[in-house]
């Protein structure tokens, strides 16, 4: 990839100084208030996070936040009717969201083969919807019913064929130890002494899926490791965990065979596993885009700083907006991991009040190729120094070469 591995990217690149960030942080270390999002001058690390920025794809890329801001700092300067559960909202969405799946059905149903792509786009867009209901049922911004949550949860989940619980634990895992290195279950590099203990069919598949546009799909293989086994868990989550089990085992068990008997086998793959790749596809790309970018660090227990992860360590992606409608703003996701008890109908406004205090210290982006193939080809392997490496920082590979001639550029 010429315009990136050149010069700013893997073992290409001086990691962005690393945004020169003990000198900055030193500078700043003074600075307790958002009012000091607003640089007067232009500084050579300004400079270079706007070169990055450019090289890479993003709108903007924050600046290195204060070591001495805290979490519980930031989070007080969101309007508190943010945190404000609302029922009739809430609700509004499973209405949505049931109905654009049932919408999405007959469209499969009614489509000539040629409008085939843009139904299964469309289903798996829904499909992702009941993922985000769910998901707010999970950090109890859906209700203030608890078991009216777990009982949503359940419901919303089981067409997935996700365990609601188990995914509850570990994504409340990903959110207490969010870009940390060993502790974060959502996301991080791979560790070099991984590659060393794979065999060479291992790391050439971890090479061809982390390492090319099927990362976009690698939360199968991340809800295949971590949700149905048993000794992920204790012996005190277990009941919970087994009753997730056998939610989704019925759907599995139960409502895809009738499927399969009554319609054929071949309309179980139409109406439910190409939409669910398609949901595994945003399920991927969002993760991957808002925890994954060049100057992103993770980082040991030790150095970990929670402001850090979360406010900066998180990106804010604009996609369609009938993407951001039917799976409930998501996306706006950098309020989300600043405080995850924000229901979805409020990322909107927290997003705009952590823009107006804590701007300067936010990376975004829009959904574009140029992130995309940054994430695809550049961004593997853990480094201290650099943040990340590609694959191939050692020698180049030919997979990755193609893929970085072959990529487009547009941003």
């Amino acid at each position: 990839m010429q315009s990136i591995s050149a010069d700013l990217l893997g073992c290409r690149t001086p990691r962005l100084s690393p945004l020169k960030r003990r000198a900055s942080s030193h500078r700043e270390s003074h600075i307790h208030t958002p009012h000091a999002v607003a640089a007067p001058v232009e500084t050579p690390e300004d400079v270079e996070r706007q070169k990055l920025a450019k090289q890479t794809g993003y709108r903007s890329i924050g600046k290195e936040l204060p070591s001495d801001v805290t979490l519980s700092q930031i989070v007080r300067t969101l309007p508190p009717e943010v945190f404000k559960i609302d029922d009739w909202k809430a609700w509004r969405a499973v209405a949505i969201s049931i109905g654009a799946v049932t919408a999405s059905v007959a469209l499969l149903a009614e489509s000539p083969w040629y409008l085939l792509p843009f139904a299964y786009l469309f289903a798996g867009t829904a499909a992702t919807g009941l993922f985000v209901i769910g998901h707010d049922c999970g950090h109890r911004s859906f209700s203030n019913n608890k078991l009216l949550e777990d009982v949503v949860g359940t419901l919303v989940f089981a067409p997935l064929i996700y365990p609601f619980e188990p995914w509850r634990i570990k994504h409340n895992a990903h959110h207490a130890h969010t870009n940390k290195l060993s502790e974060d279950t959502a996301w991080h590099p791979v560790m070099e002494g991984e590659l060393k203990e794979f065999g060479p069919i291992q790391r050439f598949l971890l090479k061809v899926f982390l390492g090319s546009p099927l990362k976009s799909w690698a939360s199968v293989g991340h809800w295949l490791i971590y949700h149905f086994d048993k000794t992920k868990y204790t012996e005190s989550q277990m009941p919970r965990v087994i009753v997730s089990w056998l939610a989704v085992a019925a759907f599995a068990g139960g409502v895809l065979p009738w499927i399969g008997f009554q319609y054929g086998w071949t309309a179980v793959v139409k109406y439910w596993l190409l939409p669910w790749l398609g949901y595994h596809f945003w399920m991927s790309t969002f993760t991957v885009v808002h925890h994954t970018a060049p100057h992103i660090a993770f980082n040991s227990s030790e150095d970990w700083n929670p402001a850090k992860a979360q406010l900066s360590g998180s990106v804010h992606c604009d996609y369609p907006g009938w993407v951001d409608f039917l799976t409930h703003d998501i996306s706006w996701h950098v309020p989300h991991h600043v405080s995850s008890k924000i229901p979805w109908y409020n990322l909107r406004k927290a997003t705009e009040s952590l823009r107006e205090n804590w701007g300067a210290y936010m990376t975004e982006c829009t959904y574009n190729w140029k992130v995309m193939k940054t994430i695809f080809t550049e961004l593997h392997v853990y480094n201290p120094e650099q943040n990340y490496v590609p694959f191939d920082h050692k020698k180049e590979n030919w997979f990755l070469k193609l893929q970085r001639a072959l990529l487009p550029e547009t941003a």
